[in-house]
């Protein structure tokens, strides 16, 4: 291990608790500095731990700081994550990199000319569940993956979440705001996906305020909040794809493949650990012990630890550009196919993120 990546946060709001709570696990990082359009938020997290507070510009400016993890509302992800790359820092955003490929593309580009890195979350794909997965279709155990299905279904954030505004507007939405989860976990499984079919519709024009000081009011929804999506890989698997915010309830798995030898059940991808179930030819569903660590906690920026890890080591990062930029693309060829339910080519491509060892050493991430 190196000197540790000196991490300064864009965005002090409810997510950035869950990444300073982890950060204790991870010896390549030290967050010094915190800032927020809202400088309250800052000075919050920065009594909660310990943080230098600083206005955005400083932060941006301060040359004690490496790296920008950004995780502002992703509507500005990509200004904010622009302004760090052009001071010449590393940038880590919270996801999606940016709201369309074309952005994402800028982003990238920008990374290149200043010679630093670019990640993005999520990082759960990194954990457990989905490593122990993603061994057993290396390993062959279903055979040759032929398909499978996923689900993110959910009646909103509103109930919960104070401003819940962002999430029914241009870059919000089920796809935009839990799809990086799953096709990132798709893409790490199967590779990446070369086109994409969808339908979409819009359950309510408007929405209730369900927690916080506007409680009972009522704000428009401006986007689609239900999609329906067959989405292809390049290896010829074929996933049925269900994103909404206006399914009051299910029964369904966050995901299943099913190959030509068995089926796998595959955990939920918001988080790192989970149970992974194996049928083969017999027919029968068997609990698959983890073989991979990271998977008995959030570990929310675990994706900013490797990335860490692999500057020190100058390799290649797992929660790359190249994969947060395929992912935007995916995700923007469901939201724009949505209305017209024509099929969508995918151009980006990406490389599936290098497999980690199973069961490392706690936090080592080479």
């Amino acid at each position: 291990m190196g000197t540790p990546i000196r991490v300064g946060i864009v965005g002090a709001g409810y997510i950035s608790g869950a990444y300073l709570k982890a950060a204790k696990n991870f010896p390549d990082l030290a967050i010094v500095s915190c800032a927020d359009a809202m400088g309250s938020n800052a000075e919050k997290r920065g009594k909660e731990f310990g943080l230098k507070v600083q206005s955005v510009g400083e932060l941006l400016r301060d040359e004690a700081v490496d790296l920008i993890l950004n995780l502002t509302t992703p509507q500005s992800h990509f200004p904010v994550s622009s302004q760090g790359l052009e001071a010449g820092k590393h940038v880590y955003s919270e996801k999606p990199l940016a709201l369309s490929r074309k952005d994402a593309e800028v982003l990238l580009k920008s990374a290149q000319r200043h010679r630093v890195r670019l990640g993005c979350a999520p990082d759960t794909f990194l954990g457990g569940g989905q490593q122990t997965a993603r061994k057993l279709i290396d390993d062959g155990a279903i055979g040759k993956p032929l398909g499978g299905t996923a689900f993110v279904l959910t009646s909103g954030p509103e109930s919960w979440h104070p401003s819940p505004e962002f999430y029914y507007q241009k870059g919000g939405g089920p796809v935009f705001d839990m799809g990086p989860y799953y096709i990132a976990a798709l893409i790490n499984l199967l590779g990446p996906v070369t086109r994409v079919t969808s339908i979409a519709r819009r359950g309510f024009s408007e929405r209730l305020f369900g927690a916080g000081p506007r409680k009972g009011e009522k704000f428009p929804v401006e986007i689609f909040t239900h999609f329906n999506a067959l989405v292809e890989f390049e290896q010829g698997a074929i996933i049925s794809f269900h994103a909404s915010f206006d399914v009051q309830g299910h029964s369904h798995l966050p995901i299943e493949i099913y190959g030509t030898d068995g089926s796998l059940q595959i955990p939920d991808p918001n988080f790192f650990g989970g149970l992974v179930r194996l049928l083969g030819k017999g027919g029968r569903w068997v609990d698959m012990p983890l073989t991979h660590g990271f998977s008995d906690g959030n570990y929310r920026i675990l994706g900013v630890a490797e990335m860490a890890s692999a500057i020190h080591a100058n390799r290649p990062h797992r929660a790359s550009d190249q994969l947060a930029l395929h992912t935007v693309e995916v995700m923007e060829a469901i939201v724009s196919g949505g209305e017209s339910g024509k099929a969508a080519a995918v151009h980006s491509t990406c490389e599936r993120p290098r497999a980690l060892h199973p069961l490392p050493r706690f936090g080592d991430l080479d």
